[in-house]
């Protein structure tokens, strides 16, 4: 199994999964930067710092929802969809993996009782955002 997988459709991405054992000895981003959402992970060795910094209001324009899931306990399977609807892959999600789905769509079958981090851009619109299917 590799640390990193994107699932992809016709060289489409539609998530990346990181998992648990990956434990980069610097900072590293393994989503490409053109996404609207990354995941990255920060590396500092003990005494180091991170300067006190705001984050400048810069306009940005997306589309869609880009989504982050990290498990915190249990075990599930991610089902992974194209755009019309077709399953793409299925993936067992344990504890510490983490899933950025940035297109198509998904769902989750437990395994076990599982509480997931979820992450996703805002605000909340209070639409119906989600197509069931």
């Amino acid at each position: 199994m590799q640390s990193i997988e994107c699932v992809s459709v016709q060289g489409r991405p539609l998530a990346y999964i990181i998992r648990s054992e990956f434990s980069p000895q610097r900072t590293e981003f393994p989503t490409p930067a053109e996404l609207n959402l990354q995941v990255g992970f920060v590396v500092y060795a003990a005494g180091g710092a991170v300067a006190p910094h705001l984050h400048r209001p810069i306009a940005r324009s997306t589309v869609g929802t880009a989504e982050v899931l990290v498990v915190k306990t249990g075990r599930c399977l991610l089902d992974v969809f194209d755009d019309d609807k077709r399953l793409i892959a299925t993936r067992e999600l344990r504890p510490g993996d983490v899933m950025l789905m940035v297109g198509g769509g998904h769902g989750f079958r437990m395994l076990e009782d599982t509480v997931l981090l979820e992450v996703k851009q805002g605000p909340y619109t209070g639409l119906d955002e989600k197509e069931r299917f």
